[in-house]
């Protein structure tokens, strides 16, 4: 049995539905239950939990658990209102509360996501960043507070992991690419359509796409089927343990990623021009991870290296109508 706590994100659904493919039992817990009939539907069972309040967690299985996912956490993506005390009560306590059931019931492991911007001074071009590279972040911005604590709750993972033997896991995710609820967001608690969304309606329309700034920034992205198979390998191994970069390791240049957009957005008759912006401000910066550590401890292998082959998969899922249920419950959420 595996309990996958906030399993009604975008991560979390695409996690189930794989684990539930491999024959997994799931309990999966939320607080939205918004979304509780499609992952019963799936075969999902539903727990609704709330990680901050330490009772809530009586309501989870005590045993024949293997382990415990937990993707529940305050974003500044989700954040329209800024409450420092959200960030700590949600990614502090609410970790500490996770670490004390999995102690508690004997339950021998747990993964975690972390954030990229732990090592936000050291990002660059040419310079992969590894595990074994200190933290280097910023304190100011409206991610520093998420960075702060999804830092404290790393820490507290590493001391249960050494005080009590829990093998605890640390997924380090840069920007998740895939069709779901993000691709529009609230920056500094403004609501936006990502650069990426932008991208993609501009080319179904055929209309000039801008690029500001440097159109050779690079950026290291991640497609969400890797990002689901590293999680799928990561509970098979008895090795894997501390904190892992789970990228693609290949970077990607903005105006690689805008021409691919069109290339495979763009109608035949209708075909998007770019017009290049260096006099505008761009907020990008160039980053790319080392992705050894997790191919050596648990076979980590993305297949979704190449950008197009990205969009084109991103394509067909929303043509399914995959996430749609996410999709339309943010959008009402954002609405009210």
């Amino acid at each position: 049995m595996i309990v996958v706590i906030g399993a009604f994100g975008f991560i979390g659904t695409y996690l189930v539905d794989e684990l539930l493919m491999e024959k997994n039992e799931v309990i999966a817990t939320g607080r939205n239950e918004v979304s509780m009939g499609y992952l019963l539907k799936k075969g999902a069972s539903f727990v609704k939990l709330d990680i901050t309040k330490a009772d809530d967690f009586y309501s989870l299985p005590t045993q024949g658990v293997k382990a415990v996912v937990l993707l529940a956490a305050t974003l500044p993506a989700n954040v329209r209102n800024y409450n420092p005390f959200d960030y700590v009560n949600t990614n502090v306590n609410g970790t500490l509360n996770v670490l004390e059931y999995c102690r508690i019931n004997k339950i021998p492991k747990i993964i975690f996501t972390s954030s990229y911007a732990d090592v936000r001074n050291l990002w660059a071009k040419d310079k992969p960043i590894t595990e074994k590279m200190p933290r280097d972040f910023l304190f100011t911005g409206d991610h520093a507070l998420y960075v702060i604590t999804k830092n404290m709750a790393c820490d507290l993972i590493e001391h249960y992991s050494q005080e009590y033997g829990i093998q605890g896991i640390v997924f380090r995710l840069p920007p998740v690419y895939g069709y779901g609820p993000h691709l529009e967001i609230y920056e500094n608690g403004k609501y936006y359509k990502s650069g990426f969304q932008v991208f993609v309606e501009k080319a179904i329309r055929g209309e000039q796409i801008e690029i500001w700034g440097d159109s050779k920034i690079s950026r290291d992205i991640v497609y969400i089927k890797d990002v689901i198979s590293a999680f799928i390998s990561a509970l098979k191994s008895t090795r894997a343990a501390g904190l892992y970069n789970i990228t693609s390791g290949v970077p990607l240049s903005l105006d690689e990623q805008v021409r691919t957009t069109i290339k495979v957005f763009s109608l035949k008759d209708k075909i998007s021009g770019i017009v290049y912006r260096p006099d505008k401000k761009s907020t990008g910066f160039s980053y790319v991870f080392d992705i050894t550590k997790a191919k050596q401890d648990f076979g980590y292998a993305p297949k979704f290296i190449s950008f197009e082959r990205m969009l084109l998969d991103y394509k067909e899922e929303i043509k399914k109508g995959r996430c749609d249920f996410l999709v339309a419950s943010r959008k009402k959420s954002r609405d009210t």
